[in-house]
């Protein structure tokens, strides 16, 4: 990343006060990814910056640097931020969670950045929140080099049978488990065909199919989340 950034798009994932009057950002920007930055005195009611540096607010930011912690220099917008409320603000800082978590310092993610932002709009429309975050989880998974095959059986290759019952592992995919075999529809890491082909369409018309699509790709970013829990699906929780 150049040691100065100028105009670039952006928004904010994370936030948190730092020293006695500024913010320490995690920005997600169109060129370099995550980027972590000190807007200094931005806390101040005089800043310039206070009204700007808020989420899901799409920004241009300037920003200068040698080291890994960048200061932002400047802070430009022309349209107002996405407002999100209940559970779709909670479904936008779990999206934002998971960037931060996820995603490497100063590394470009073009495609993603454009996902994200549609998942934004769409949280801020009215399409259903299953599909909005489904979407936008397998293709983080796939940026990561992670996605998931939900058409092809990872062993054999053969196509996922509606009828059947699969294995998934994830990073690998899902296995056919063989008729007769002792694992249980529904326990543990296994899944029904359909169930998979419903999550490869996106279709989500059932609440078995809305159920396993949700464990699917909770397992998949398990596996690089590692053991500290999302905050954002904390507040889910307490909310249901």
């Amino acid at each position: 990343m150049e040691n100065r950034v100028y105009l670039q798009p952006a928004y904010v994932l994370h936030k948190q006060p730092f020293q006695n009057s500024s913010l320490l950002l995690d920005f997600f920007c169109i060129d370099y990814g995550r980027v972590r930055a000190v807007a200094r005195g931005a806390r101040r009611g005089s800043s310039k910056y206070r009204s700007l540096l808020q989420l899901f607010q799409p920004l241009l930011v300037s920003l200068s640097g040698k080291g890994e912690v960048k200061t932002v220099t400047g802070v430009e917008c022309s349209v107002s931020a996405i407002q999100l409320q209940g559970e779709r603000l909670l479904s936008g800082l779990y999206v934002n969670e998971l960037i931060t978590r996820l995603l490497l310092s100063h590394v470009e993610h073009t495609g993603l950045y454009r996902r994200y932002q549609e998942a934004l709009l769409s949280l801020g429309g009215d399409e259903e929140l299953h599909s909005v975050l489904r979407r936008f989880e397998m293709a983080l998974l796939d940026e990561l080099g992670y996605g998931i095959d939900l058409e092809c059986d990872c062993v054999t290759r053969e196509p996922i049978e509606t009828g059947g019952t699969y294995l998934f592992v994830p990073d690998n995919g899902f296995q056919l488990v063989p008729a007769g075999d002792s694992h249980p529809e529904g326990v543990g890491n296994t899944f029904k065909g359909r169930h998979i082909l419903a999550l490869h369409k996106l279709n989500f018309s059932d609440p078995d199919s809305r159920q396993a699509a949700r464990k699917i790709t909770r397992l998949a970013l398990a596996t690089h989340l590692g053991e500290k829990p999302l905050y954002s699906r904390t507040l889910f929780a307490r909310r249901h």
